[in-house]
């Protein structure tokens, strides 16, 4: 083994020592309205306050949580992202590579968590669908109650329960993930966009403006189509594929939403998008955006990351620096095989975010920024997206062996 990949190793065992010991339960950046103490008291009622006392818990280098009665939970987004790296380390597993886990121990957890994702759905939907563990204020706009169903945590699901099955072949897997299309075709809005559509982050009314929330939407019924071949579902997904690549820039870039406050252009939601694109031509075979994804991918690798391995969260300043960033790269091109041909950046990326973003415990932090990070351990944001991003690292490595 290269002492560069015994370094990776090495820190990606430490993280999934401590997510095991953890049961992969943990905090979240946005979960300050799930402390007992706020829940006590009458500023819950009011918008300005729960805005500030979620950005206080989510800027703040110092942790709270505990002090302020915040427990560990499930976050059912964040088991997906496990889910779908123990289903990567499975399948290394399976080419004879068992650095982390035998056959048998892999598809113990995998069942595991597969039972475990499927409870944390929320019930009286269309579909299967799935939200956060906790109350969210977003800006004044919108409150989302803990357990809303939101498009993005729903299709992270979707994708992992399908890898799942891929798996398992439980067949009663695969029949509830499916569903999750119900409830994109019938339970979230859609907004005419040109000559597409876009689809609603939430259930609730007026958000609707987020490319790469419709994006995901089309991504799950991509995923529809792949096993059922509904074209309805093949139609709707292209429409949703339309209006994003019509949003694209020239340069082949793309701002977060259509608000005023949406214009910004990050590294990590670029990457949601290049992937939902790329996965929603693999399942239906149409090819026709290929191009919109190729500039997407330019931009994107030209823009988001330095020479030494350090990622940008925007395209025009670096800091703070999100885990998103690193970890969100190496699925997408994962996903759109090309790993091969950019191994040497995926390479320095890593080991750039393992020297500046791991705690010696093995978690990693949230946020690095110029003069003091949050090196708080978060098991959705951070941890679980790293897992993923690492474990579709080394099984890129085993499939790529000369």
């Amino acid at each position: 083994m290269s002492k560069s990949k015994s370094n990776i190793t090495s820190s990606f065992l430490k993280l999934k020592n401590y997510c095991e010991a953890e049961n992969f339960k943990g905090w979240d950046p946005y979960d300050g309205m799930n402390s007992k103490i706020f829940q006590a008291l009458p500023f819950k009622h009011w918008d300005l306050a729960r805005l500030a006392w979620i950005q206080g818990f989510k800027r703040s280098p110092i942790n709270f949580r505990k002090l302020l009665l915040v427990p560990k939970e499930h976050n059912a987004k964040g088991v997906g992202l496990f889910l779908l790296g123990y289903c990567r380390l499975y399948k290394l597993a399976e080419s004879g590579c068992e650095d982390f886990g035998t056959k048998a121990e892999l598809l113990k957890r995998i069942n595991a968590l597969t039972d475990l994702l499927l409870s944390l759905r929320t019930e009286g939907y269309s579909g299967s669908a799935w939200g956060y563990n906790f109350d969210w204020q977003a800006r004044r706009l919108f409150l989302f109650k803990k357990h809303t169903p939101t498009v993005v945590a729903t299709c992270f699901c979707v994708e992992a329960l399908l890898e799942s099955y891929e798996i398992t072949k439980d067949e009663t897997v695969l029949k509830e993930t499916l569903t999750a299309a119900q409830f994109v075709v019938n339970d979230l809005s859609r907004t005419s966009h040109g000559k597409g559509l876009m689809f609603s982050y939430s259930v609730l009314d007026g958000n609707n403006t987020v490319i790469n929330a419709s994006l995901l939407g089309a991504k799950i019924l991509s995923y529809s189509y792949k096993y059922t071949k509904n074209q309805e579902h093949a139609n709707l997904a292209k429409q949703a594929v339309v209006a994003a690549c019509d949003l694209q820039g020239d340069d082949g870039s793309w701002i977060y939403g259509l608000l005023p406050i949406q214009s910004w252009k990050d590294s990590f939601h670029t990457g949601f998008n290049l992937d939902a694109i790329a996965t929603y031509q693999q399942n239906t075979d149409d090819r026709s955006f290929q191009n919109c994804l190729e500039k997407g991918l330019t931009y994107y690798l030209e823009n988001f990351f330095e020479d030494d391995g350090m990622p940008k969260y925007y395209h025009n300043k670096i800091f703070p620096v999100d885990i998103h960033c690193p970890a969100q790269v190496i699925v997408t091109l994962s996903k759109m095989n090309l790993f091969e041909p950019n191994r040497v950046l995926i390479s320095n990326i890593l080991h750039w975010t393992i020297a500046n973003m791991q705690h010696k415990k093995g978690y990693f932090y949230y946020q690095y920024r110029k003069n003091f990070s949050s090196k708080i351990s978060y098991m959705r944001w951070s941890n679980a997206f790293m897992f993923n991003a690492m474990s579709h690292y080394f099984f890129e490595l085993e499939k790529h062996k000369k």
